[in-house]
């Protein structure tokens, strides 16, 4: 009879679901029961069985867990790393010891940091199983085998032994068990607030709908696992469980691998530049090295310290620690980061899309307005709904404590206090009002009640007009609700004020006397935007970050609160919409229209995934499981202080103060963490690629080796430790105001324009250092030496051009990293200074010690200084011209 449950795609599944749960909803009770079987006297336990069978368990299933070993061994699967592990076998192989051991370190450090992170996630799907870790009351065929009777009785159960097609019943405080259709209902309102943001309980009634949505959250006869029950009482029947739940489904996308973020696609992208070129470099130093030299393994030796050289050995350290360093950052504002990764995301973000209740409002209520009948002002009007709401003895709600925190500003809490109460007629979502009766101390009493405006004016048959007390005409009503509907369209929600003199006497008060009342005015209440909210949103706009509102809240209430923020509302996209468009017609849709509204959570997520598609570095800022799925798949997933727990758990960063302005403070430190690790890539990359480059040009006439491969690495090593100051560098002002993303072609550019500008002054050093310094310290020229003395003006070249190369490499960190003049407009920080100077004297002095001896230099003779600075001055001003027109040419720098 039923189709067996199959193992599908998440996608699928929702669509699947989503279809099952609309046809419930357009069903009748008979019908129903004729499709699952079953009637008012429940299933019996073969029944259960069998329907268990077809459509599984009511758990929400979570992905089998990866060992900690293949989460270890994944952490080191990427192309970066790789090469640098392939790199260090052939070092060890070769008995390369030094570089074995450094680099196998540096991917060590990296590999753990990574597994760290890794292990702190995947703790999502577990906070949605503990949503449903309760009992339900269900109707089942109970077997007594004492007396072979064969009985229908009402159970209670645990959530998860529900099965489809269960006739369940519910009750005030019940979790809802699993998505079901409600068969009969009494006062039924539910909670859904978690699933669509809308604060006020829903109504849910049994009636069959024909078409009126294609989304299942705005089917008024269904409900959805995970909501509760606030008032009343009903019947329903099960139609999806587990994972085929709307909030299974919110479970499963948590789970699935979202894609790669921006941050990690650009780290990739890098790697395999620096991968293409090594391919590329390495054959080619290896085949003329060869050839020239006829040693094949020495060829081989120095083609493998190319590989080394032009593999940033360091960048995985400074990855890391540009990204701790903004972690603890961002932890002095009170802001949590669970994935370091994000940080970089934040600041590469050229959209926000946000939530609206919780986020940037303040989900809570005031009172914005206490009017008369026309839209005065009337301080009558708040003192009648402070003694309804002060003196009620039921659960005060939002406005209840809203109106009397408007008592305590206007001053008037301690002499209003002062009236008695008398009696009380409570509220109930049936009559959807409530009523104090109070007396003052003349002893004149009054029924005061205050309600949803169409039961005022049902109650109502006099009013306060033009300072009369006039009938309620057909007329003034009509007046009244277009007044009300006004409001309405600006967001407020409008409750009714009404009161009558000396009704029944004390003790007899009864719902009857709710009659012939006196209409005064209206309470306008609206859901605040945070302080915070406008300063922040516009501030992200001179940032370059757009920012969308993605709610399931309703669209009146949404455009009201998005024009006080300054959101411009010239369209408002519906969740029912949304439904009907394919992908192509929304991604144009999303590139137009900034607020969209009644939005489920799949559909979030759909417009967070369309709008990465787009080319968007994306951001979500959520706080409830209805944003779980969205901030899951976004690049950098946003949650704030008052958040359920399980939007908190799928966040990358959560805010902990209720300022938003902590969002510009994200945004500065992701681009300045982007401005120091590019800093470092293009930098690194450029020299690295021109010293390899002079290296090629020497290969072809030099008679020996130019720099040993031990002495690239120990000169990649003092450059590498002179950048790791680089995460605390200053980053110009300027530099913030757009998003950065990363661009492997940018950093091929730098390359090929900077690599050979240091490449000119390298061959120029080459040509000093064998034709004029070396012959002057040794007494002639290479060839004409004996093999003792050669050895060493061998070892006074490859020193001469060790140090020229630190000097040039590391200058040129000034000079790169900013677009203004160095040291006049723009400074390092002091960190780096010091860091840089140290490097350069250290490697400086490298020549003259044991350290220098062990590693194949000799010292240089002092002529070699003049020429130096001469070479380093030149360069300077070269690189300063090349930086100016590769500005002019490509826009940017870094």
């Amino acid at each position: 009879m039923f189709k067996k449950k199959e193992n599908i795609k998440v996608s699928k599944r929702a669509d699947r679901v989503k279809n099952l749960l609309i046809n419930a909803s357009s069903k009748s009770t008979e019908q129903l029961f004729v499709q699952y079987d079953n009637g008012f006297s429940g299933y019996d336990k073969n029944m259960v069985k069998e329907m268990r069978g077809y459509f599984g368990e009511n758990i929400i299933s979570k992905n089998k867990k990866d060992s900690l070993l293949k989460k270890l061994f994944s952490t080191f699967i990427n192309p970066f790393t790789v090469v640098l592990i392939v790199l260090a076998l052939i070092s060890l192989f070769t008995k390369d010891y030094p570089a074995a051991i450094i680099v196998t370190t540096m991917v060590l450090i990296s590999g753990f940091l990574h597994f760290i992170q890794e292990i702190r996630s995947g703790k999502a799907a577990e906070k949605l199983n503990e949503l449903v870790e309760t009992t339900i009351s269900v109707q089942r065929i109970v077997d007594d085998k004492d007396d072979d009777i064969i009985d229908s009785e009402k159970i209670e159960i645990p959530l998860d032994e529900i099965v489809v097609g269960d006739i369940i019943y519910l009750a005030a405080g019940d979790l809802i068990p699993a998505d079901i259709r409600i068969l009969s209902a009494k006062d039924l309102f539910i909670n859904q607030s978690s699933l669509t943001g809308e604060s006020e309980p829903i109504e849910k009634f049994s009636n069959v709908t024909n078409g009126e949505s294609t989304n299942p959250i705005e089917l008024n006869n269904l409900a959805f696992m995970g909501c509760n029950v606030v008032s009343g009482s009903a019947v329903a029947m099960a139609i999806a469980v587990g994972d085929d739940t709307m909030l299974g489904g919110i479970s499963k996308q948590i789970q699935e691998k979202s894609p790669p973020t921006s941050f990690e696609k650009g780290i990739n992208s890098v790697s395999w530049v620096l991968i293409r070129f090594m391919l590329v470099m390495v054959p080619i130093v290896l085949f003329i090295n060869g050839f020239t030299k006829g040693d094949w393994l020495e060829a081989f030796l120095f083609a493998l310290s190319i590989a080394v050289g032009l593999t940033p050995e360091m960048l995985p350290m400074i990855v890391s620690a540009n990204l701790a360093k903004g972690a603890v950052s961002m932890s002095k504002k009170k802001v949590i980061v669970k994935n370091l990764n994000s940080i970089q995301n934040f600041g590469a973000m050229d959209i926000l899309c946000t939530d609206k209740t919780g986020t940037i409002t303040q989900d809570k209520v005031v009172l914005e307005y206490h009017l008369d009948i026309h839209g005065n002002e009337d301080i009558r009007v708040l003192r009648h709904a402070f003694l309804n709401s002060y003196f009620q003895t039921g659960l005060k709600n939002l406005m209840d404590i809203s109106i009397i925190e408007k008592s305590h500003e206007h001053g008037k809490f301690n002499e209003w206090s002062r009236f008695n109460k008398v009696d009380e007629i409570p509220f109930d979502f049936n009559r959807r009002r409530m009523s104090v009766v109070v007396a003052d101390d003349s002893g004149k009493t009054q029924l005061i009640t205050k309600g949803a405006i169409e039961e005022m004016l049902s109650v109502s048959s006099y009013i306060e007009y033009k300072g009369e007390v006039k009938p309620l005409t057909e007329d003034i009503r009509k007046e009244v609700i277009e007044k009300c509907n006004e409001y309405n369209s600006q967001g407020l929600r409008v409750l009714g004020v009404s009161q009558k003199t000396n009704p029944s006497p004390v003790g007899t008060f009864s719902v009857a006397d709710e009659s012939e009342m006196v209409l005064m005015g209206y309470l306008a209440f609206l859901d605040p935007p945070k302080e915070s909210s406008k300063e922040a949103i516009a501030t992200l706009g001179e940032y370059g970050v757009g920012v969308k509102v993605l709610t399931g809240d309703n669209d009146c209430v949404t455009e009201s609160v998005c024009k006080q923020v300054g959101i411009k509302v010239e369209r408002i996209v519906l969740g029912s919409e949304i439904e009907q468009m394919g992908d192509d017609e929304l991604k144009t849709v999303i590139e137009e229209v900034d607020v969209f509204a009644k939005l489920s959570p799949n559909q979030k997520a759909r417009i967070v995934n369309l709008l990465r598609e787009n080319g968007h570095v994306v951001g979500f800022l959520g706080d409830g499981i209805n944003d779980a799925s969205a901030m899951a798949v976004a690049d950098v997933g946003i949650s704030v202080d008052s958040a359920v727990e399980i939007a908190k758990e799928s966040a990358d960063l959560i805010l902990m103060e209720k300022d938003l302005m902590v969002l510009e403070d994200g945004v500065i430190e992701g681009r300045k963490i982007y401005a120091n690790i590019i800093k470092y890539v293009k930098m690194t990359a450029s020299s690295n690629f021109g010293n390899m480059f002079s290296v090629l040009a020497a290969s072809a006439f030099l008679p020996f080796l130019p720099m040993l491969p031990i002495q690239i690495l120990i000169l990649n090593l003092i450059y590498d430790i002179s950048c790791i100051t680089l995460p605390w560098d200053n980053v110009d002002a300027e530099y913030f105001k757009k998003p950065r993303t990363w661009d492997a072609g940018s950093i091929t550019k730098f390359m090929l324009w900077m690599g050979p500008t240091s490449s000119v002054f390298d061959i120029i050093t080459f040509l000093l250092m064998y034709f004029f310094i070396c012959p002057f310290a040794l007494g002639g020229s290479y060839h004409s030496l004996t093999p003792e003395n050669q050895m060493s003006f061998m070892m006074i070249f490859n020193a001469g051009w060790f140090v020229q190369s630190l000097w040039s490499q590391t200058i040129v960190i000034h000079l790169i990293r900013t677009v203004k003049i160095p040291f006049i407009q723009s400074r390092a920080s002091w960190r780096v200074v010091l860091f840089t100077t140290m490097g350069i004297i250290l490697g400086t002095a490298l020549p003259y010690t044991f350290i220098g001896k062990i590693a194949d230099m000799k010292p240089m003779p002092l002529i070699y200084f003049p020429c130096l600075f001469v070479i380093i001055i030149s360069y300077m001003i070269l690189v300063a011209i090349v930086k100016r027109i590769f500005i002019k040419k490509y826009g940017e720098l870094l």
